[in-house]
Protein backbone atom coordinates (compact mmCIF):
# COMPACT_ATOMS: atom_id res chain seq x y z
CA UNK A 1 0.00 0.00 0.00
CA UNK A 2 1.36 3.44 -0.94
CA UNK A 3 1.10 5.98 1.87
CA UNK A 4 0.02 9.58 1.16
CA UNK A 5 2.88 12.04 1.53
CA UNK A 6 2.31 15.77 1.99
CA UNK A 7 4.80 18.59 1.55
CA UNK A 8 4.65 20.94 4.52
CA UNK A 9 5.04 24.70 4.17
CA UNK A 10 8.54 24.37 5.63
CA UNK A 11 9.58 22.07 2.85
CA UNK A 12 9.76 18.85 4.89
CA UNK A 13 7.97 15.63 3.94
CA UNK A 14 5.26 14.45 6.27
CA UNK A 15 3.68 10.98 6.14
CA UNK A 16 1.35 8.85 8.20
CA UNK A 17 3.89 6.06 7.86
CA UNK A 18 7.12 5.94 9.85
CA UNK A 19 9.18 4.82 6.87
CA UNK A 20 10.49 7.52 4.54
CA UNK A 21 10.53 7.02 0.79
CA UNK A 22 13.81 5.76 -0.63
CA UNK A 23 14.65 9.12 -2.25
CA UNK A 24 14.44 11.00 1.07
CA UNK A 25 16.45 8.38 2.93
CA UNK A 26 19.11 8.49 0.23
CA UNK A 27 19.29 12.29 0.38
CA UNK A 28 19.66 12.22 4.16
CA UNK A 29 22.66 9.88 4.02
CA UNK A 30 24.41 12.26 1.61
CA UNK A 31 25.01 14.76 4.42
CA UNK A 32 28.34 14.51 6.20
CA UNK A 33 29.64 16.30 9.30
CA UNK A 34 32.23 19.08 9.17
CA UNK A 35 32.55 19.19 12.98
CA UNK A 36 32.98 16.09 15.14
CA UNK A 37 31.67 17.75 18.31
CA UNK A 38 34.96 17.25 20.12
CA UNK A 39 37.86 18.81 18.21
CA UNK A 40 38.58 21.46 15.58
CA UNK A 41 39.97 18.86 13.18
CA UNK A 42 39.42 20.02 9.60
CA UNK A 43 39.38 23.69 10.63
CA UNK A 44 42.06 26.27 11.35
CA UNK A 45 42.02 29.73 12.93
CA UNK A 46 43.34 32.62 10.81
CA UNK A 47 43.77 36.36 11.19
CA UNK A 48 40.92 38.58 10.03
CA UNK A 49 43.10 40.55 7.63
CA UNK A 50 41.69 43.68 5.96
CA UNK A 51 41.10 43.42 2.22
CA UNK A 52 39.98 45.68 -0.57
CA UNK A 53 36.25 46.30 -0.76
CA UNK A 54 36.25 45.21 -4.41
CA UNK A 55 38.22 42.58 -6.38
CA UNK A 56 41.44 44.08 -7.65
CA UNK A 57 41.18 47.15 -5.43
CA UNK A 58 43.86 48.47 -3.11
CA UNK A 59 44.02 46.74 0.26
CA UNK A 60 45.45 48.41 3.40
CA UNK A 61 49.25 48.30 3.56
CA UNK A 62 50.81 45.69 5.81
CA UNK A 63 52.37 48.46 7.92
CA UNK A 64 49.00 50.21 8.40
CA UNK A 65 47.45 50.32 11.91
CA UNK A 66 44.42 48.38 10.61
CA UNK A 67 46.58 45.55 9.29
CA UNK A 68 48.82 45.45 12.36
CA UNK A 69 45.79 45.31 14.65
CA UNK A 70 44.52 42.22 12.79
CA UNK A 71 47.82 40.42 13.45
CA UNK A 72 47.33 40.58 17.22
CA UNK A 73 44.86 37.70 17.32
CA UNK A 74 43.08 34.98 15.35
CA UNK A 75 40.13 34.99 17.74
CA UNK A 76 39.41 32.54 20.52
CA UNK A 77 38.06 29.26 19.10
CA UNK A 78 37.40 26.26 21.31
CA UNK A 79 35.02 23.36 21.76
CA UNK A 80 32.70 23.73 24.77
CA UNK A 81 29.94 21.23 25.54
CA UNK A 82 29.90 19.84 22.02
CA UNK A 83 29.84 23.22 20.27
CA UNK A 84 32.41 25.57 18.74
CA UNK A 85 32.55 28.80 20.74
CA UNK A 86 34.03 31.81 18.94
CA UNK A 87 34.98 35.08 20.60
CA UNK A 88 37.62 37.77 20.69
CA UNK A 89 40.99 37.00 22.25
CA UNK A 90 41.45 38.50 24.70
CA UNK A 91 37.78 39.36 25.36
CA UNK A 92 37.11 43.00 24.61
CA UNK A 93 40.32 43.39 22.59
CA UNK A 94 38.39 44.46 19.51
CA UNK A 95 40.33 41.98 17.36
CA UNK A 96 38.45 39.28 15.47
CA UNK A 97 39.38 36.26 13.40
CA UNK A 98 38.07 33.42 11.25
CA UNK A 99 37.77 29.69 11.71
CA UNK A 100 38.09 28.30 8.19
CA UNK A 101 37.73 24.82 6.71
CA UNK A 102 40.69 23.02 5.22
CA UNK A 103 38.41 21.82 2.40
CA UNK A 104 36.89 23.79 -0.43
CA UNK A 105 33.34 23.43 -1.73
CA UNK A 106 31.70 24.39 -5.04
CA UNK A 107 27.95 23.59 -5.17
CA UNK A 108 26.58 22.49 -1.82
CA UNK A 109 24.10 22.81 1.00
CA UNK A 110 25.35 23.65 4.45
CA UNK A 111 23.41 23.16 7.67
CA UNK A 112 24.53 24.31 11.10
CA UNK A 113 23.04 25.47 14.38
CA UNK A 114 23.92 28.81 15.97
CA UNK A 115 23.35 30.20 19.46
CA UNK A 116 24.81 33.73 19.57
CA UNK A 117 25.02 35.99 22.60
CA UNK A 118 23.44 39.39 22.12
CA UNK A 119 25.99 41.85 20.82
CA UNK A 120 27.96 39.79 18.28
CA UNK A 121 28.54 40.47 14.59
CA UNK A 122 29.25 37.11 13.06
CA UNK A 123 28.37 35.15 9.96
CA UNK A 124 29.15 32.21 7.73
CA UNK A 125 31.50 32.77 4.81
CA UNK A 126 30.97 30.61 1.72
CA UNK A 127 33.06 30.33 -1.45
CA UNK A 128 35.71 32.17 0.60
CA UNK A 129 39.33 32.57 -0.42
CA UNK A 130 42.11 31.41 1.90
CA UNK A 131 42.02 34.84 3.55
CA UNK A 132 38.52 34.14 4.82
CA UNK A 133 37.47 37.75 4.34
CA UNK A 134 36.71 37.48 0.61
CA UNK A 135 33.50 35.67 -0.24
CA UNK A 136 29.73 35.55 0.14
CA UNK A 137 28.59 35.91 3.73
CA UNK A 138 25.39 34.68 5.35
CA UNK A 139 24.72 37.36 7.95
CA UNK A 140 24.39 36.44 11.62
CA UNK A 141 24.50 40.01 12.92
CA UNK A 142 22.95 39.46 16.36
CA UNK A 143 23.33 43.07 17.51
CA UNK A 144 21.83 46.55 17.28
CA UNK A 145 20.77 47.18 13.69
CA UNK A 146 21.48 43.56 12.79
CA UNK A 147 20.00 40.99 10.44
CA UNK A 148 20.20 37.22 10.19
CA UNK A 149 19.85 35.15 7.04
CA UNK A 150 20.55 37.81 4.41
CA UNK A 151 23.71 38.00 2.32
CA UNK A 152 26.69 40.34 2.23
CA UNK A 153 29.55 40.67 -0.28
CA UNK A 154 32.65 40.53 1.90
CA UNK A 155 35.57 41.92 -0.12
CA UNK A 156 33.55 41.42 -3.32
CA UNK A 157 31.73 44.74 -3.60
CA UNK A 158 30.18 45.19 -0.18
CA UNK A 159 26.63 44.51 -1.37
CA UNK A 160 23.95 43.59 1.14
CA UNK A 161 20.54 42.02 0.56
CA UNK A 162 18.95 42.81 3.91
CA UNK A 163 15.47 44.34 3.71
CA UNK A 164 14.85 44.78 7.45
CA UNK A 165 16.76 44.75 10.70
CA UNK A 166 16.23 44.62 14.45
CA UNK A 167 17.24 46.33 17.67
CA UNK A 168 17.36 45.09 21.25
CA UNK A 169 14.22 44.70 23.32
CA UNK A 170 15.04 45.42 26.96
CA UNK A 171 13.33 44.90 30.31
CA UNK A 172 12.98 47.54 33.03
CA UNK A 173 16.52 46.81 34.26
CA UNK A 174 18.06 47.27 30.83
CA UNK A 175 18.65 43.58 30.19
CA UNK A 176 18.26 42.45 26.58
CA UNK A 177 15.33 40.00 26.49
CA UNK A 178 14.59 39.88 22.78
CA UNK A 179 14.62 41.79 19.52
CA UNK A 180 12.23 44.28 17.90
CA UNK A 181 11.92 44.68 14.11
CA UNK A 182 13.14 47.84 12.43
CA UNK A 183 12.57 48.81 8.80
CA UNK A 184 15.63 49.11 6.59
CA UNK A 185 15.11 52.88 6.24
CA UNK A 186 14.96 53.39 10.02
CA UNK A 187 18.08 51.43 10.96
CA UNK A 188 20.60 53.50 12.87
CA UNK A 189 23.40 53.41 12.08
CA UNK A 190 22.61 52.57 8.49
CA UNK A 191 24.10 49.33 7.09
CA UNK A 192 27.09 49.42 4.79
CA UNK A 193 26.22 50.98 1.43
CA UNK A 194 25.56 48.81 -1.59
CA UNK A 195 21.90 47.83 -1.18
CA UNK A 196 21.31 45.23 -3.84
CA UNK A 197 18.39 44.85 -6.21
CA UNK A 198 16.70 41.74 -7.62
CA UNK A 199 16.82 39.87 -4.33
CA UNK A 200 14.09 38.22 -2.27
CA UNK A 201 13.41 38.27 1.47
CA UNK A 202 10.68 36.62 3.53
CA UNK A 203 10.55 39.77 5.67
CA UNK A 204 10.67 40.55 9.37
CA UNK A 205 7.39 38.84 10.28
CA UNK A 206 8.57 35.48 8.96
CA UNK A 207 11.91 35.90 10.72
CA UNK A 208 10.38 36.67 14.10
CA UNK A 209 7.93 33.79 13.71
CA UNK A 210 10.79 31.31 13.53
CA UNK A 211 13.86 32.77 15.32
CA UNK A 212 14.29 31.64 18.94
CA UNK A 213 16.07 34.31 20.98
CA UNK A 214 18.65 32.95 23.42
CA UNK A 215 18.39 29.43 22.01
CA UNK A 216 19.71 27.24 19.22
CA UNK A 217 18.56 27.93 15.66
CA UNK A 218 19.28 25.96 12.50
CA UNK A 219 20.65 27.95 9.57
CA UNK A 220 20.79 26.27 6.19
CA UNK A 221 22.25 27.75 3.01
CA UNK A 222 22.37 26.52 -0.56
CA UNK A 223 25.06 27.70 -2.98
CA UNK A 224 24.81 26.58 -6.61
CA UNK A 225 26.29 27.78 -9.91
CA UNK A 226 29.47 29.42 -11.18
CA UNK A 227 27.79 32.77 -10.50
CA UNK A 228 25.88 31.26 -7.62
CA UNK A 229 22.28 31.43 -6.60
CA UNK A 230 22.25 31.69 -2.80
CA UNK A 231 19.31 30.70 -0.60
CA UNK A 232 18.98 30.64 3.19
CA UNK A 233 16.57 28.99 5.60
CA UNK A 234 16.15 29.47 9.36
CA UNK A 235 14.59 26.60 11.28
CA UNK A 236 13.20 25.32 7.98
CA UNK A 237 11.67 28.64 6.88
CA UNK A 238 13.01 30.15 3.67
CA UNK A 239 14.47 33.55 4.57
CA UNK A 240 16.31 35.04 1.61
CA UNK A 241 17.60 34.34 -1.88
CA UNK A 242 19.68 36.10 -4.50
CA UNK A 243 20.84 35.27 -8.00
CA UNK A 244 24.32 36.79 -8.04
CA UNK A 245 24.48 36.51 -11.83
CA UNK A 246 21.68 39.07 -12.26
CA UNK A 247 21.95 41.02 -9.00
CA UNK A 248 22.61 44.74 -9.34
CA UNK A 249 24.52 46.67 -6.68
CA UNK A 250 27.01 49.53 -6.62
CA UNK A 251 30.56 48.19 -6.83
CA UNK A 252 29.51 44.62 -7.68
CA UNK A 253 30.96 42.90 -10.76
CA UNK A 254 29.83 39.27 -11.01
CA UNK A 255 32.58 38.17 -13.39
CA UNK A 256 35.32 39.85 -11.37
CA UNK A 257 34.00 38.11 -8.26
CA UNK A 258 33.98 34.73 -10.03
CA UNK A 259 37.59 35.27 -11.11
CA UNK A 260 38.68 36.16 -7.57
CA UNK A 261 36.83 33.38 -5.74
CA UNK A 262 37.11 30.58 -8.28
CA UNK A 263 34.61 27.76 -8.70
CA UNK A 264 35.06 26.44 -5.15
CA UNK A 265 35.95 28.05 -1.85
CA UNK A 266 36.23 27.59 1.88
CA UNK A 267 33.54 27.81 4.56
CA UNK A 268 34.45 30.05 7.50
CA UNK A 269 32.94 31.27 10.77
CA UNK A 270 33.60 34.88 11.75
CA UNK A 271 34.43 36.89 14.84
CA UNK A 272 34.26 40.57 13.86
CA UNK A 273 36.53 43.40 14.95
CA UNK A 274 35.01 46.10 17.16
CA UNK A 275 35.85 49.16 19.21
CA UNK A 276 38.08 52.04 18.20
CA UNK A 277 38.24 52.57 14.47
CA UNK A 278 35.15 50.48 13.76
CA UNK A 279 32.05 52.18 12.33
CA UNK A 280 29.82 50.57 14.98
CA UNK A 281 32.30 50.86 17.84
CA UNK A 282 32.04 48.47 20.76
CA UNK A 283 28.46 47.56 19.78
CA UNK A 284 29.86 45.45 16.93
CA UNK A 285 31.10 42.81 19.41
CA UNK A 286 30.36 43.37 23.09
CA UNK A 287 33.21 42.39 25.46
CA UNK A 288 33.02 38.77 26.55
CA UNK A 289 30.32 37.78 24.04
CA UNK A 290 30.59 34.60 21.98
CA UNK A 291 28.71 32.75 19.27
CA UNK A 292 28.29 28.99 19.54
CA UNK A 293 28.06 26.63 16.56
CA UNK A 294 27.19 22.95 16.43
CA UNK A 295 25.83 20.17 14.17
CA UNK A 296 27.74 21.52 11.18
CA UNK A 297 27.22 19.35 8.12
CA UNK A 298 27.41 19.64 4.35
CA UNK A 299 26.20 17.85 1.25
CA UNK A 300 27.63 18.49 -2.14
CA UNK A 301 25.25 18.99 -5.05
Amino acid sequence: MIENIALTRRGFLASSACALPLRSASAETSWRPLFDGKTLDGWRAIHRLPVSRIPGGRAPRQDSPQYQKALRSKGDWKVVDGAIAGGQEPPGSGVGGYLITDEKFADFELSLEANPDWGVDTGVMIRATGLGSQGFQVLVDHREGGNIGSFYGNGIGGFNTRQFGFNAKKDSRGNVVGMAPVSYQDLSPQPDPGKSEATWSAGSEAFFDTWRFGDWNEIRVRCEGRLPTLTSWINGEKMASVDTATMKADGYDAEAVATLLGRAGHIALEVHNSGQGDRLGVERWLPGSVCRWRRIRVRQL
